[in-house]
């Protein structure tokens, strides 16, 4: 099966311009946020919060003009800067007379851990930032390497920023992507010693039904779950979401190149309809069925995969069906890892008190998290998007093309 293009979006940045022209289209063309929203390729998330604070402009809803909330934030961030030096002053008036510069330096450090900014504590303090930060070398660290202390506290940085689910080997991956040269013994000995641990994974329960009367489909991949383009080969597969007002089905379809969910749908049912829509959604962001002509379709044998009408669009979109062994979950071990994931850093982690909330939070970590920004073992610490990124512009390289 030959390579087919994949369809990427560039993470953008929106000009005013560009912002009043979608509000304005969501205006005049009668259709909702979230058709405006695909068509032009952006989060309806952000296109809603573009149209509320219009309506608001505009004096149609009660809130703060664009105006005014420019104006408020600037009167917070000096208010803010104010304050602190302000408050680093009265701290630093004790430092004054008779101090060393080593008592200054640990003056520093101590606001530094009150979340003052360390330029300005060097101010008050009378210490250049730069000499700080070399005190701060020579006692945290040997002659060869940069500061424990500082490389602690990036470490920090990047495990809030995973919201507490990266270890220490996405640790060294993230710390080596931002040019930091560091050993991953290093890491893990830091985060060991000041307590900073990954997301365990939970076990997970059996959800597959089974068809008693399976239809005869292959299995097309025989545990090749790791193809080396884009769009040779998807993975679908069906979980459980709990919330207080009941279960929430969520149907998924992984991209088993880049590892990429390119499709998804979520649902209080599990009728053949949510696998069939998660299936939908994944043609259309590759840009149809033109786009995905041959493609192999692996799942398990569960009756809403082996059913006659998912048959039927299977082959309407020009699909090739694929499927494991019935109750054998590694014969499906990329879809079964992706929602052990999901599990890990999400699910496992809240309590949601309605479907509704659910489905949001699932959205976010999808697509402002997992596609875009989460490293994955798999791809030699790239991000699915990244990855696809990557493949595609080897593919147009001189030299790939002459191969």
């Amino acid at each position: 099966m030959g390579e087919r293009p994949t369809t990427k979006r560039a993470r953008r940045k929106f000009t005013d311009e560009f912002k009043r022209d979608a509000v304005e289209l969501v205006r005049t063309s009668g259709k909702s946020i979230a058709e405006v929203a695909r068509e032009l390729g952006i989060y309806d998330s952000t296109l809603g919060n573009w149209v509320k604070q219009d309506r608001i402009d505009r004096g149609e809803q009660e809130g703060l003009t664009s105006d005014e909330r420019a104006r408020l934030r600037e009167l917070e961030r000096e208010n803010a800067r104010l304050r602190m030096e302000r408050e680093l002053l009265k701290r630093a008036v004790a430092f004054w007379q008779g101090v060393d510069r080593v008592t200054r330096y640990r003056f520093v450090d101590s606001q530094k851990a009150d979340g003052f900014p360390v330029a300005a504590a060097c101010q008050a303090a009378g210490v250049s930032p730069s000499a700080y930060y070399e005190w701060c070398r020579r006692r945290y660290a040997g002659p060869a390497e940069p500061a424990d202390a500082e490389l602690v506290e990036l470490i920090r940085q990047i495990h809030a920023e995973s919201s507490g689910t990266y270890g220490s080997p996405r640790v060294t991956a993230e710390l080596r992507r931002r040019g930091r040269i560091v050993n991953h013994k290093r890491v893990e000995r830091l985060m060991r010693e000041h307590d900073i641990v990954g997301q365990p994974p939970k076990r997970r329960c059996r959800t597959t039904i089974p068809d008693q009367q399976p239809t005869p489909i292959p299995d097309r991949l025989d545990g090749d779950f790791q193809p080396q383009a884009p769009d040779m080969a998807w993975a679908g597969d069906i979980t459980y979401i709990p919330t207080r007002e009941g279960w929430l089905y969520l149907a998924t379809v992984l991209d088993l190149g880049s590892r990429r969910c390119i499709g998804y749908a979520m649902a209080d049912h599990l009728r053949t309809e949510l696998v069939a829509d998660a299936l939908t959604a994944a043609v259309a962001t590759r840009g149809g069925a033109q786009a995905v002509h041959q493609v192999i379709f692996h799942t398990d044998r569960g009756c809403q995969y082996t059913s006659a009408a998912f048959a039927q669009l299977c082959e309407s979109l020009g699909l090739l069906q694929s499927m494991g062994r019935t109750g054998v979950c590694w014969d499906n071990a990329a879809a079964e890892s992706w929602f052990a994931t999901l599990k890990k850093e999400l699910v496992h982690r809240r309590v949601f008190s309605t479907r509704a909330e659910a489905r949001r939070e699932i959205f976010r970590w999808i697509e402002t998290w997992y596609n875009r920004r989460r490293l994955h073992s798999a791809l030699g610490y790239l991000t699915p998007i990244e990855w696809e990124h990557q493949h595609h512009t080897d593919r147009l390289l001189p030299s790939t093309q002459a191969a």
